[in-house]
């Protein structure tokens, strides 16, 4: 019989805090991350905002030497796992667990594209020989996931997913299938982006993907309002520390919720549109219920991917109606990208956490900047307020370009 796993730590850096106890407290007083660029100077950009993590400080769990050769999306999954590992108690418990049936899986998007920009720029201008011979170890996407093994000895299985906004929940479903598979005990899995830089920004912006609302940042990402234009690029990593739950209770490790389910597939129809049906996204929720063995009626709120964009918001919101029927207008179809903005290949790890936090609390976060009802976006999207609900079941759902799509099924610990 598959084994059952569950959560048992959480790590966050995010534009709304850099713990998961900051970042959660602003997620459900319903405060926007979102600002003018610090990181670059965006005069000449179209897009000049984005929700940016703030007053991060590496130097307080890294060193100068890694400062200097760790890329900022390496940065922000050490800062992750680093909370994510001390909240499941693990951190000086080494001892308690088989570090070869420890894994690590971290996602991302684009991996260490600030690391490529300079390098470019310095090959460019200033000849071969100012490439850093650091470039391809700062660069490449698995890094972060090799980093943080090698920071904790866990010897299991360990490897990058990247598919693009869907990265972070293929790694949290992978990492639940070597569970299950007693492949592993324990597996650090989540997603860490930091692609707000000129080449990125400027890449997105011209293919019309993003807000342009440059004079009100804080009200630009509003997902399935009917004035919506874009979504707003965020940054941060999410890392949630998944274990077998017998393994679990014999250590005496606190438990949020249990990881359920997935469901994954293709549109196989575009290479950044949705499928205009939707159907994609509804066998991908459809295949998480029946692998977490949940009936749609035990659903109670949905963490939608709820870009902020025209056709993606309507396309999802057809999707949930066709797969739940009546009781889509029962539950919370709701979006926290309204607060965070997009964080690209960590976003469905950041997103699995909040689901995991809103059936732990009883409180499910609001959809922000809701101002013009969109015929096509009708179901309750928690507008502007946060709710207090117990909840069940919750499903997050992450759709990537290329077509990739992920649901997560989370349910309530016993």
């Amino acid at each position: 019989m598959p084994r059952r796993v569950v959560i048992t730590g959480l790590g966050l850096v995010s534009p709304l805090g850099n713990t998961t106890r900051t970042t959660w407290d602003a997620l459900v007083a319903g405060r926007s991350g979102a600002g003018p660029i610090t990181r670059f100077d965006p005069v000449q950009s179209s897009v000049r905002f984005a929700c940016e993590v703030k007053d991060f400080e590496p130097a307080r769990f890294l060193d100068k030497k890694e400062l200097r050769r760790y890329d900022l999306f390496s940065q922000f999954a050490i800062g992750a796992a680093e909370e994510a590992i001390r909240d499941a108690c693990l951190a000086n418990n080494w001892d308690k667990v088989d570090v070869k049936r420890v894994g690590v899986l971290i996602g991302t998007g684009t991996g260490g594209v600030a690391t490529f920009e300079e390098n470019c720029r310095a090959l460019i201008e200033k000849g071969p020989s100012r490439v850093s011979p650091f470039f391809i170890p700062m660069y490449m996407p698995n890094v972060a996931a090799a980093l943080i093994s090698m920071r904790y000895g866990a010897k299991g299985p360990n490897y990058c997913t990247t598919s693009a906004c869907a990265s972070s929940a293929h790694s949290l479903a992978d990492a639940l299938q070597l569970i299950r598979n007693g492949q592993a005990d324990v597996m650090i899995a989540g997603g860490a982006e930091a692609a707000i830089t000129p080449l990125a920004v400027a890449s997105f912006a011209n293919m019309k993907a993003l807000s342009e609302r440059n004079d009100d940042p804080a009200t630009a990402s509003r997902p399935f309002d009917k004035d919506r234009d874009g979504f707003v690029m965020g940054d941060g990593a999410a890392v949630l520390v998944l274990e077998d739950e017998e393994h679990a209770r014999k250590r005496g490790a606190k438990i949020y919720a249990e990881l359920a389910g997935f469901g994954m597939t293709a549109d196989a129809y575009h290479i950044t549109a949705p499928a205009p049906d939707g159907a994609g996204a509804q066998d991908a929720m459809r295949l998480a219920m029946q692998d977490a063995g949940v009936r749609p009626t035990e659903v109670g709120y949905i963490n939608a991917h709820g870009t902020s964009t025209p056709y993606g918001d309507s396309a999802e919101t057809a999707a949930v109606k066709t797969v739940f029927g009546d009781h889509a207008r029962k539950l919370i179809f709701g979006s926290t990208k309204s607060m965070t903005g997009h964080l690209l290949g960590a976003a469905g790890a950041l997103e699995a956490a909040f689901c995991a936090l809103a059936l732990q609390s009883g409180t499910i976060p609001p959809t922000i900047n809701q101002f013009t009802p969109d015929p096509a976006c009708d179901l309750d999207s928690a507008p502007n307020h946060a709710v207090r609900r117990k909840v069940d079941v919750a499903l997050s759902n992450s759709f990537g370009f290329g077509g990739h799509n992920v649901t997560l099924a989370v349910r309530r610990a016993a």
